[in-house]
């Protein structure tokens, strides 16, 4: 038949204008017309990101160290909490977890056969302070001399993340954590002797790691470390707390780090996403990102808390200084966002505050971790918003990911097409963002490989790699071979 030579596209071209009436000859007409048009288009629309754009991938120490008893390391908040019965779902630990303490090698292996250039990882804090303050551990920096050595080796530069929620336990008895003035003090301090020995091998530093996450879930709702239920005003004075360490450690590591070392925080800002792309719901969206991230992005950004923010809090405000304000203030290199999906769609409103935060319907879909609604516009909105509303020039998508089922089919192969799909989709839309101009210079894989996923335990699984945790063998899903194959494009695949 003479319909075979049209692809499905073209016959459904056919089809439409059969409907209207149209000659098989015009719609062959329109067909080619139509074709080279898309070509022309293809070619505009390209899927390339911009030309020195830095692949990576991301973990965190608790999450894949291991090791927690070795080498001088001190107990963390999570090493406590992950023993206490009935806060991991599987009841396991960070213990061992993908033994990476040991295994780093391997790992830098895989990540260099993948192609990235860079890796973000967390240092531990009670590695280098075992009891939080006072005397150093110089084998806690050992290892990380040895991890970043051997990441320069391999020609993948290190960006290293001081704060992944891994509080040293001493702190948290002794002066009982971030609900005190004295934890920013001992962050700076840890920063600094950081900097200080790392600064000849490191030139890129995030601060802390998703501020509103160690609010919320280990202060507020006691499902993370260090497990408390603080009120309302307790919660904010925290965070309080958090944004002076970012400050303060940003001044320690200008103060002791080497000329040219560039910091800033990593943080999965409240992700606010124009319902209908109109200019009044973009305009609302902007407006609820500065105000929904008030309590730490906006404040570190502006250098002061918003007025509707303070209002809103009323006696639950946080007690702050001037001087609090100007150091939380102090002035960054760039921004790290994480981005999983987003936490809001926004429809502009005749209120207040300008704006009204639509519900998510019960249909609305979800990766196999059920809070992981999939909404690959966020990774387009969010470092738009943060480029726009603070001029902010150089931003990071520091994580971006989703866990999957998993299993390996009968061939043992591990077909994630569910993390393929999900991938895919945000780096189009992150691909848009920097065709557009915003300053995405480079995007890290939340995970290498599967590892202790906080209170889930070992139950979601993240990784390009798969883990068994019994062996800690690693073995490729097929996500890795997607990711290796945009890497060496530079484009989406």
């Amino acid at each position: 038949m003479a319909f075979k030579r049209f692809s499905r596209r073209q016959f459904g071209r056919l089809a439409g204008w059969s409907a209207l009436g149209m000659s098989m000859l015009s719609a062959k007409s329109s067909t080619a017309q139509s074709d080279q048009a898309t070509g022309t288009q293809n070619q505009r629309l390209s899927s390339d990101f911009p030309s020195g754009f830095l692949w990576g991938t991301a973990t965190s120490a608790y999450q894949v160290e291991g090791a927690v008893n070795e080498d001088g390391r001190g107990p963390s908040i999570w090493d406590r909490f992950a023993h206490t019965p009935g806060t991991i779902a599987d009841n396991s630990n960070g213990d061992t977890a993908a033994n990476h303490y040991h295994l780093y090698k391997e790992d830098i292996r895989l990540m260099k056969e993948l192609g990235t250039k860079a890796y973000r990882f967390s240092i531990a804090w009670p590695r280098v302070f075992p009891e939080g303050a006072g005397s150093p551990n110089p084998k806690g920096l050992d290892f990380y001399k040895r991890l970043i050595d051997e990441l320069s080796a391999n020609g993948i530069e290190p960006f290293v993340t001081l704060y992944h929620w891994d509080l040293p336990q001493a702190l948290q008895d002794r002066v009982g954590g971030w609900t005190s003035r004295d934890t920013p003090k001992a962050f700076a301090d840890y920063a600094a002797h950081v900097a200080k020995h790392l600064g000849d091998r490191v030139r890129h530093f995030f601060t802390i790691n998703e501020c509103s996450r160690l609010v919320h879930l280990g202060h507020g709702l006691g499902a993370d470390a260090p497990g408390l239920k603080l009120p309302q005003s307790g919660l904010n004075q925290v965070r309080h707390h958090v944004a002076l360490g970012h400050g303060l450690a940003v001044q320690a590591i200008r103060a002791h780090g080497r000329a040219g070392t560039k910091v800033g925080p990593a943080e999965n800002a409240v992700s606010c996403i124009p319902a209908i792309e109109t200019p009044p719901n973009i305009r609302a969206a902007e407006m609820a990102t500065r105000e929904l991230n008030a309590g730490y992005l906006t404040v570190m950004l502006e250098g002061k808390y918003t007025e509707a923010y303070l209002a809103r809090s009323g006696q639950d405000a946080p007690k702050f200084t001037a001087d609090d304000l100007r150091v939380i203030s102090s002035p960054i290199d760039f921004v790290g966002l994480n981005v999983y999906m987003p936490d809001h769609y926004v429809v502009a409103a005749d209120n207040e505050r300008g704006f009204t935060l639509a519900p998510f319907p019960a249909s609305f879909p979800h990766m196999k971790a059920s809070w992981l609604r999939p909404g690959p516009e966020a990774i387009y909105w969010v470092p738009r918003h943060v480029a726009k509303l603070w001029n902010v020039k150089s931003i990071y998508i520091t994580e971006n990911g989703t866990s999957g089922s998993d299993q390996p089919a009968p061939d043992g192969t591990i077909y994630d097409v569910d993390r393929i799909m999900y991938l895919r989709n945000y780096l189009t839309q992150l691909q848009r963002a920097t065709s557009e101009g915003v300053p995405v210079l480079g995007y890290f894989l939340w995970s290498l490989m599967d590892n202790f996923e906080w209170s889930d335990g070992y139950e979601q699984r993240f990784g390009i790699y798969h883990v068994d945790f019994n062996t800690k063998r690693r073995t490729p899903k097929l996500s890795a071979s997607f990711y290796r194959e945009t890497i060496a494009r530079n484009a989406v695949v």
